[in-house]
């Protein structure tokens, strides 16, 4: 417990309040302090790093002490290090020996005023600024040593996001580099009660987490449990945003996500002004949004962007086309199955002619063409981008109009099978997307069981489990399970902005109150001489 809890202590920065983890890599809990006997602290740091390729040293002198320069060198900018570091210390190096014996705050001040860099009082601190990027300098005789924070390695440009793509609004999307995306938020959202707070998350990795809020807008006893379940993440390596949703969700067991992601800034962003946590990992673009209900599902940030009409009526075709996409296949296998009677006669005979020469029923016909698309949809995504889209299109042509020919499927199945299937890309989030397509398969083969009766009862255990879902102690229904009607202006429908006056009430926000006195856009009142009547 206490090798745990030492993982999460943090130490403030001097110069820009930034914090750091302390003895992190102490298995045996005893701390190794960092003395002034550079010969010895080099010992340990070699130790430490002695199969290490990029591991590098460059001796230095201050006036009449020795001293070292050490850092990982594939994690650094080795431009900036010449630039920052090894410049000023080309000067230091006509120091007195009065100047030189000074303490290492001294050194800072006169040759680093402009560079970011926290201390390193223990051995075990200076691993970690150096796995970090950090550029160690170790002076003989001085009792701590100084780490420079002089700019990592090339990071991948900022784009467009690929997987939430938009007509109108901001183009750019979050990247692998942490601080970047940090900067992204903090370009949106210019606000000194904007929190970003450090964690560090896999017993091996060691990977950087940061959580995001507004203080005096999030309820303080979800970012409360937020912390908590953080801390309790004590995986080998956490490699994606994807290893954490897994350790922080309410329920494990469920096919549909219980937190929601995105790699926006401008969607975080106003997920957090909303009163949510933002779940920043570094190495991910994904960035996870909690707490979420079922209904953030079927919202796009380009729906504030839009006029409300279209937003509207967009919002409406996204909850009919999932309830498409999971129902309509199984309702041809239950229809054709048992119900003859519920279709009309004209084409009741349409049908049954086209399947007159299908030797399968319906439900191997149906499970044979959803596993085909199933496979062509998961070839298109591996394949290389260049082949991967003509893959998807010309396999589900050819083997679609080649089935119907051979007549192992009738037409009407491969209209229902591709239509279904569009649906599914209708979400606006690909997590959730997963959830319809694999219910479909259940309902098929209730369908093919029990026919009506069987998807009916599969709809109705699914709401049950839905009601029984909780995110961060939230029901996942919320607003519409216990219904809300205060919530109701940004749900199936959208309201103008300047109506929507209220932070989800779900969410217990400390100012509930978004926006205060707005109201319905008018023009001037031509006799009041181009004034408004309020004014």
């Amino acid at each position: 417990m206490s090798s745990f809890s030492s993982l999460f202590s943090r130490r403030k920065n001097k110069n820009s309040g930034r914090t750091s983890e302390k003895e992190i890599y102490n298995k045996e809990g005893v701390p190794k302090n960092y003395d002034g006997n550079l010969d010895q602290n080099l010992k340990v740091i070699r130790e430490i790093f002695n199969q290490t390729a990029d591991y590098e040293e460059i001796n230095i002198r201050i006036g009449d002490l020795k001293g070292c320069v050490c850092y990982i060198g594939t994690t650094l900018n080795k431009n900036e290090l010449n630039n920052q570091v090894l410049e000023p210390l080309r000067a230091a190096f006509k120091q007195s020996e009065s100047e030189a014996h000074k303490d290492i705050d001294y050194i800072r001040e006169a040759f680093f005023p402009a560079v970011a860099y926290e201390y390193g009082e223990t051995l075990h601190q200076l691993v970690w600024q150096m796995l970090n990027g950090f550029a160690i300098v170790m002076i003989d005789q001085h009792n701590k040593a100084l780490a420079l924070n002089i700019g990592g390695t090339d990071k991948r440009s900022i784009t467009e996001p690929s997987t939430q793509t938009i007509i109108r609004g901001p183009k750019e999307g979050f990247v692998e580099d942490i601080h970047t995306n940090i900067g992204l938020i903090r370009k949106k959202i210019k606000n000194p009660r904007l929190i970003f707070e450090k964690f560090s998350v896999g017993i091996d990795s060691n990977t950087q987490l940061m959580i995001c809020y507004m203080k005096g807008i999030v309820n303080e006893d979800i970012l409360s449990e937020v912390k908590q379940r953080i801390k309790k993440i004590k995986a080998s390596g956490i490699l994606d945003s994807g290893n954490v949703e897994e350790y922080l969700t309410d329920e494990t067991f469920t096919f549909f996500p219980l937190i929601n992601n995105s790699e926006r800034p401008d969607s975080v962003s106003g997920n957090i002004l909303e009163g949510k946590i933002a779940i920043l990992l570094d190495g991910s673009p994904f960035v996870l949004i909690v707490p979420s209900v079922f209904t953030d599902f079927f919202q796009s940030t380009e729906d504030y962007y839009q006029p409300f009409f279209m937003t509207s009526f967009i919002r409406i075709i996204r909850y009919l086309a999932f309830m498409i996409t999971l129902t309509f296949p199984s309702l041809y296998v239950a229809i054709t199955t048992y119900h003859h009677e519920l279709m009309p006669t004209p084409l009741l005979i349409s049908v049954q002619s086209q399947r007159e020469g299908v030797p399968f029923p319906a439900v191997i016909e149906i499970l044979m063409m959803e596993l085909t698309f199933e496979v062509l949809r998961e070839a298109g995504i591996r394949m290389p981008r260049a082949v991967g889209q003509t893959l998807s299109i010309v396999g589900a042509l050819v083997i679609g109009q080649a089935a119907v020919e051979a007549g192992l499927v009738s037409n009407v199945l491969v209209v229902i099978v591709a239509f279904s299937a569009i649906a599914s890309f209708v979400s606006p989030i690909y997590n959730f997307s997963i959830a319809a397509r694999l219910i479909r398969f259940i309902l098929i083969i209730m369908a093919a069981s029990l026919g009506l009766y069987g998807i009916l009862l599969s709809l109705i255990i699914m709401v049950i489990h839905l009601v029984s879902l909780r995110t961060f102690g939230i029901p996942y229904l919320t607003p519409v399970a216990p219904f809300k009607i205060k919530d109701q202006t940004d749900i199936f429908i959208r309201v103008p902005i300047w109506a929507d006056r209220y932070r989800p009430s779900y969410l217990m926000s400390k100012a509930p109150v978004k926006t205060k006195d707005s109201s319905r856009p008018s023009p001037p009142d031509q006799n009041s001489g181009g004034k408004k009547d309020n004014e």
